[in-house]
């Protein structure tokens, strides 16, 4: 489905069933639809409804060929929520739908019942920064760099070592990094953005429920940067995940949903009491 935002953006969404509504925004260069083998029909089966999008910059979407910002993005997340008129809501991200979901906390509270923040940081290392900045300057360029070759850079950089260890496993993946290879300048935009500035002390602001779910052997965001956020948010909690890199909600599925679910549940239980 698609809807035009008041600026004439369109966002490409979906939405699964009926229920409390949960929306899942993905990380950098990634289509909704990398929820639906596992986080949607698990979601589905605990009695949520699960709304999927198409950040700015990935088609369907509108790509955002001129370039845009973070709070563009926060703006139209906003949008969508108004747009379906499911104000509170359940947000969950990972990686750059993470720092989405951060800065809309701050900025339309009113939106949302309860966050959770998955591969996320309060501020990038200089090493990501850097390397966010140089995979645009590629695309910028017009470089052509081997398919294989960059599939292996995304497979060391997102996936755990048992993953890796794999052989098989790790073809699998291969493969289907080579097939959603994107070079667009939508990707470009937000590669930009996916490293964040310090805003620790921002997130001190931050008045949702939040709980932030760190990979044990996530490169990007580390357990230590998700713990940094959690102690930046008033209340948030934080938990790790074993034995898996940044793309942890696809590497361990079972353990992630089982998280989410319990989060969102027991937020579920607690707004029902305060309402009472």
């Amino acid at each position: 489905m698609l809807m035009t935002t008041e600026t004439g953006i369109r966002l490409s969404y979906h939405d699964h069933g009926d229920g409390p509504p949960v929306l899942l925004l993905t990380g950098t260069g990634a289509p909704s639809s990398v929820w639906d083998l596992h986080q949607v029909p698990a979601l589905r089966a605990a009695g949520f409804r699960v709304i999927t999008m198409d950040n700015r910059g990935i088609p369907p979407s509108d790509e955002g060929a001129d370039g845009f910002t973070i709070d563009d993005l926060v703006a139209d997340v906003a949008a969508l929520i108004e747009h379906l008129g499911v104000a509170p809501c359940r947000v969950v991200g990972t990686s750059m739908g993470s720092y989405i979901a951060q800065e809309l906390a701050l900025a339309r509270p009113e939106l949302l019942d309860a966050v959770v923040l998955m591969a996320a940081c309060g501020r990038s290392s200089l090493v990501q920064r850097v390397l966010a900045e140089g995979e645009a300057k590629l695309i910028e360029l017009g470089t052509e760099l081997p398919s294989g070759y960059l599939a292996a850079v995304r497979a060391m950089h997102n996936l755990g070592p048992a993953t890796l260890a794999d052989d098989d496993l790790t073809a699998d993946w291969l493969d289907l990094f080579e097939a959603s290879d994107g070079r667009g300048p939508g990707v470009r935009a937000q590669l930009r953005l996916s490293a964040l500035p310090d805003r620790i002390e921002a997130y001190r602001g931050i008045k949702v429920p939040c709980h932030v779910v760190s990979f044990e052997h996530d490169l990007v965001a580390p357990p230590s940067a998700g713990r940094e956020l959690a102690a930046a948010i008033p209340g948030a909690t934080h938990r790790t995940i074993p034995g898996c890199g940044h793309f942890g909600y696809l590497e361990n599925p079972e353990a992630v949903n089982r998280e989410l679910i319990r989060f969102l549940r027991a937020e579920s239980a607690a707004r029902l009491e305060e309402t009472a």
